[in-house]
């Protein structure tokens, strides 16, 4: 199994949700995830982190709040962001950084 570090340090922008089950908003994301990843590809890495399987990583990244997205590119992050995310928003922020 891939390390947190190894899964971000890529050339393409890797998107790293962090959500968890019981949450409204985050269940929203889920499809609008899809077809962001549908519509990008393979030009984009989608993680999915539940906050209450991995609470040392959400603690490590200060995640206060679901839904918390990172984009990382290269192992660097580049944008983050808490709460719901229009498609479009999140697809031109992507692109910005493939």
């Amino acid at each position: 199994m891939s390390t947190f570090s190894e899964l971000i340090n890529k050339e393409q922008p890797v998107l790293v949700d962090f959500y968890a089950d019981w949450c409204g908003p985050c269940q929203t994301m889920m499809p609008i995830l899809e077809e962001v990843k549908k519509e990008l590809g393979d030009a984009v890495s989608i993680i999915k982190i539940n906050i209450d399987k991995n609470q040392n990583i959400a603690t490590r990244f200060q995640v206060r709040g679901v839904p918390t997205f990172m984009l990382y590119k290269n192992g660097e992050q580049v944008w983050r962001q808490s709460g719901l995310v229009q498609k479009a928003e999140l697809i031109q922020t992507l692109k910005k950084f493939q």
